[in-house]
């Protein structure tokens, strides 16, 4: 008998379906009259079970009915090893061994679990005791917990010490208590949002943290080893779990810079529609990395990179947790002024700090180490990219500390260039723009010695080119300045910009008369060639006729404005010297 699925009546197996075809109201079994039947004579389809049994193992006579939907047939057996319970013996529990058992044959198809057949002596309780056993093995709370906390101790230190809410991030207004992304997830309005910031300042974690915080499905991703075909399937899927459920979906791209702009366009539609929340991670410049149609679509947080006092705290709250569940004695090496070093030497990466801190765990347990040993175990990576955002800002810098006149500034971008692989004839080009934008006509043999320096670092390399090239940095630097040259270019191309400026024709004493027609229509007829003239003065004009006394060559070598700032350094000295 089979137990109808909608009514719960007993009923035939060969007439499960006409029960149901007639509103389960034909066919039901008594189930009274079935036992007894059952007990007074054996179903026919038992028998050859019954005769196979008596037999020893024969073959039997009868074939199996097929077997339905709803029951299982009794499958023939074979003797096979099979997996049986053992009994728990000193203080330990049960397990599993191989023993003698029964195997179905393909005809067959499935039947009861190996663990439901205890046919063998050996199981001499009954197989519901030894499933009861099982499951309590099965279900045995210490076992998880301890497979939990041994991956958990797999971790790294960083991802462990991994804050769970806004209220662990350390450094970042925009999650803390009057902060503006903190205020918008509160109140359950999560923009798709891009997250600008270096490395170690908290974008993956402030991503979970959202999509814990707002109950929504998360979905992470990297954009190094993730495709479009991948991002498609999250798509379909937090389209179907919208409309299902109402549950909106969060996909968390880290390092969305490193699709290319064609595999960016794909998140457009999605995020415009509002199928899924997209948060995206980027270390790079976003204006110049995620495409516009995206950004317009995102909100644009900048995360700021953490001071020494922030990652201190990440480290102090670290080695707190650590030593909570450990049972050795914390290491007096791992004090207040290791903690600090370590803070300082990450330069704002909490990762890194973390990293640095669970190697001088592994160091201190050590013997006869000291504090200074794991000091010089340290190393640090200068963090600059070639092509990013590190190498424009740091020229940047180099070039307006020569501007400024302050060689101990230019020299410091120099050697942090210069450290951290960047091309040398990068910095000598730069350096030969120098020498004619800010040094120009106040020091005309500073364009030579900046020629010079990219000819010498060209001819030796790094190493040794280092040399010249501070001795052109310094000179530059020491240098008096004058733009005259490069303003009055500057205001030749302002002109040029205004309405019909840039198309007035060159007065005809001044063009050029090749053939004999431009020599007939007089080109260059009025031309005065000032050597042949007394000092070479002669009165004649050289601008077209609406530029005419028009100035673009000033006669200032620098500005005229006032620093306020300076202005007031002066006046205590200008009053000292007046006294």
């Amino acid at each position: 008998m089979v137990e109808c699925p909608i009514c719960a009546n007993q009923v035939r197996p060969a007439k499960i379906n006409d029960h149901i075809d007639s509103q389960c109201k034909d066919f039901i079994l008594d189930s009274s009259a079935e036992a007894a039947s059952s007990s007074s004579a054996p179903h026919p389809a038992a028998a050859p079970s019954t005769q196979q049994a008596t037999q020893n193992g024969s073959a039997s006579s009868q074939k199996r009915p097929p077997s339905t939907f709803f029951q299982t047939p009794s499958a023939k057996r074979h003797a096979t090893p099979a997996k049986v319970l053992t009994p728990a013996a000193n203080g330990t529990n049960g397990v599993l061994k191989l023993t003698g058992g029964t195997k179905r044959t393909f005809d067959d198809g499935p039947g009861a679990s190996d663990y439901d057949l205890p046919s063998v002596p050996e199981a001499s309780a009954t197989a519901e005791g030894g499933r009861q056993q099982q499951e309590a093995n099965t279900h045995d709370d210490s076992r998880p917990i301890a497979k939990r906390t041994k991956t958990n101790r797999a971790a790294p230190l960083a991802e462990r010490m991994r804050p769970q809410n806004f209220s662990e991030v350390f450094g970042q207004e925009l999650v803390g208590p009057t902060g503006v992304l903190r205020s918008l997830i509160e109140q359950d309005r999560v923009p798709s949002m891009i997250l600008w910031g270096g490395s170690g300042t908290g974008k993956t974690t402030i991503a979970r943290c959202i999509a814990q915080m707002v109950g929504s499905r998360f979905i992470e991703l990297n954009a190094t080893s993730s495709g479009v075909a991948e991002c498609k399937k999250f798509f379909m899927e937090a389209e179907n779990e919208l409309k299902l459920t109402g549950r909106k979906t969060i996909i968390f791209c880290d390092e969305i810079h490193r699709f290319s702009k064609a595999q960016q366009d794909i998140f457009l539609r999605p995020v415009e529609a509002g199928t899924i929340t997209l948060i995206g991670a980027t270390t790079e410049n976003p204006s110049f990395k995620v495409v516009n149609a995206l950004l317009s679509r995102c909100r644009t947080f900048t995360l700021q990179k953490l001071s020494t006092q922030n990652v201190l705290n990440i480290l102090q709250r670290a080695l707190q947790m650590e030593q909570t569940g450990s049972s050795q004695p914390p290491s007096p090496l791992l004090d207040e002024e290791l903690l600090t070093y370590l803070a300082t030497f990450a330069d704002g990466d909490a990762r890194t700090a973390l990293n640095l801190l669970e190697l001088a765990f592994s160091l201190s347990t050590r013997t006869e180490i000291t504090k200074a040993d794991i000091k010089a175990a340290l190393t640090k990576t200068l963090v600059y990219d070639r092509a990013g955002d590190q190498h424009y800002d740091t020229i940047s810098a180099f070039h307006k500390s020569v501007r400024g006149s302050d060689a101990d500034a230019a020299l410091y971008y120099l050697a942090r260039m210069l450290q951290s692989g960047e091309d040398p004839l990068f910095v000598a080009r730069r350096m030969v723009v120098i020498a004619s934008e800010d040094v120009g006509l106040a020091d005309n043999t500073l364009l030579p010695l900046a020629t010079a320096t990219y000819t010498a670092t060209q001819q030796i390399g790094m190493p040794e080119a280092r040399i010249p090239l501070a001795h052109c940095a310094v000179a530059l630097c020491l240098a008096p300045k004058s733009t005259k040259a490069y303003r009055g270019l500057n205001n030749a191309y302002a002109a040029l910009r205004e309405p019909g400026v840039a198309g007035l024709p060159v007065p005809i004493h001044l063009r050029n008369a090749p053939t004999r027609l431009m020599r007939e229509l007089g080109y260059g007829k009025e031309y005065k060639y000032n050597p042949n003239y007394r000092n070479g003065k002669v009165k004649q004009d050289y601008l077209p006729d609406d530029l005419l006394g028009r100035r673009f060559l000033e006669d200032r070598d620098l500005g005229t404005e006032i620093d306020p700032d300076v202005a007031m350094d002066e006046a205590p000295e200008a009053e000292m010297a007046s006294g």
